[in-house]
């Protein structure tokens, strides 16, 4: 194994230089017994600070290395230091010559210096107006110094976002980053496995991976595969992990559909927890999360490989054992402990679990509905629900309820938040027994045929505009129609 040094080549020289003379400053010669003490030093075998080897040095070297030591109080160390050459930093290739170079690696980034170096010499010979060409070490020293540096070759872009994305890393620094707090901020994703898992319907399916982490600790609060990536299952996961660490104050995702779904993103709310996601195309900002699916590959996949008829519940049995037992507990390179000890250790802003009915309660979605007049009715994916009577005068209602759980159907107040009743599914069968339930009396629910409602007494606004009109002094506007004889007979006879 090559070992580096840990030392640029100048201070190991510093170093050396200073150990030869560094005996004869600590401990001065006698008056004329200087030239005798250097001759010994010279006499001496050395080794080499670079190479390693056996040399030995004159003694004006010597000489020379103990006044420059001697004349400098400060550093004595650093004066004997390699000399820098006076043509370092200089650029010794012609200003066309560069700008050729910067516009062909804006044009072929993936190149290699060798191949740059290689165009460049055959753009010299067909002008001799750009030479000469320096040598190739020259041009790639330039070019590391510039940071062209080769980079990976594109895929081609589909998208307008993955324009946007690569354009942004090119003008945007890329930090790493850590919560100050264990419970500051989580970060969740789904991964693909790269084993696949029989079915009890015996059938292959590839299982993913929700992982939930805690940005400050590296600590893995839930692990669980799952068959689909359904907002369904993301909370089933995320719910796990607060039951089992408490709530976060903040969460990191993708733009999954899953994390964008309603029920996911209202339940955040409802719990107090701030929901951040990454940029498109940009999985680097969840680059931890990133991290631990390489070491789930590495470590837990890699010893069940050769198990055969693998099945969703042992790979999830297995699946905990190792991250509490490994994963957890073993000192992470990153941060120098356990995730385990860091999380129990360090300062936490985590909150108390919810109830489990809390939790299933929170992750719903809100919808608003026009409600059926004629039977007081609304419909939820094809299903219908009953109103209760005494919201019967609710033109339109809002409900909250979860997508694959219409047993958990509540009707809301769109105000306040509060829940108001449970909804019930429309049932036929017991609506076809004629029985009917007496609606509930309204404050405002006056019959129309009460008989307090009849009068004699013209409305206000009528009794206005006769008297206006009377005001007037003008005639009716209108020819009254005599009755005929035969109507006036018949008439009379009634």
């Amino acid at each position: 194994m090559t070992k580096h040094a840990t030392h640029s080549t100048s201070a190991l020289w510093a170093r050396f230089r200073f150990s030869v003379v560094g005996a004869l400053l600590s401990a001065p010669s006698a008056r004329g017994e200087l030239r005798a003490a250097i001759d010994a030093l010279a006499a001496k075998t050395w080794r080499h600070p670079v190479t390693g080897r056996d040399v030995r040095y004159a003694a004006k070297t010597i000489e020379r290395w103990l006044y420059r030591a001697r004349r400098e109080q400060d550093d004595p160390v650093g004066v004997l230091r390699r000399a820098v050459r006076k043509d370092c930093g200089k650029v010794s290739l012609k200003p066309d010559l560069l700008e050729c170079l910067a516009n062909q690696y804006h044009d072929y980034p993936h190149w290699t210096c060798q191949l740059h170096y290689d165009n460049l010499k055959a753009l010299v010979k067909a002008d001799a107006k750009l030479g000469p060409l320096q040598s190739y070490s020259t041009l790639r020293r330039y070019m590391v110094a510039q940071g062209m540096l080769r980079k990976p070759r594109q895929k081609p872009k589909k998208h307008p976002g993955e324009l946007r994305a690569a354009l942004r890393r090119e003008q945007r620094e890329i930090r790493s980053y850590e919560a100050e707090y264990v419970g500051a901020l989580w970060h969740l994703d789904f991964h693909h496995g790269s084993l696949q898992v029989v079915t009890p319907r015996g059938q292959w399916q590839r299982p993913l991976a929700l992982g939930i982490l805690d940005d400050h600790s590296r600590y893995c609060a839930h692990l669980q595969w799952y068959l689909s990536e359904t907002a369904e299952d993301l909370v089933h996961g995320f719910s796990q992990g607060i039951q089992k660490c408490g709530l976060p104050r903040a969460a990191m995702s993708d733009n999954g559909s899953a994390m964008l779904a309603e029920e996911f993103t209202e339940g955040l709310l409802r719990l107090g927890i701030v929901h951040q996601t990454t940029l498109p195309y940009s999985a680097y900002q969840n680059g931890k999360q990133e991290c631990f699916w390489a070491h789930l590959e590495g470590r837990l996949l890699e010893m069940l490989g050769k198990v055969r008829e693998l099945t969703l519940d042992f790979l999830n049995q297995a699946t905990q054992a190792w991250v509490e037992i490994e994963y957890n507990r073993r000192v992470h390179r990153e941060i120098g402990c356990a995730p385990a000890t860091r999380f129990a250790a360090a300062p936490d802003v985590l909150r108390p679990s919810p109830s489990s009915d809390a939790l299933r309660v929170a992750f719903r979605r809100e919808v608003k509905r026009r409600q059926r007049q004629s039977d007081g009715t609304i419909s939820l994916h094809g299903v219908r629900f009953e109103i209760p009577s005494r919201y019967r005068h609710f033109r339109d209602v809002v409900v909250r309820y979860p997508r694959w759980d219409l047993s958990l159907v509540d009707l809301v107040d769109p105000r306040e938040g509060t829940v108001l009743a449970r909804l019930f599914p429309w049932d036929r069968a017991a609506n076809a027994n004629g029985r009917r339930a007496v609606l509930e009396p309204q404050p405002d629910d006056v019959s129309a045929t009460d008989s307090s409602r009849s009068s004699a007494e013209l409305p206000p606004l009528l009794k206005q505009i006769l008297a206006e009109y009377s005001a007037t002094g003008l005639p009716p506007a209108y020819l009254p129609k005599n009755a005929s004889p035969k109507q006036a007979e018949e008439g009379g006879a009634a």
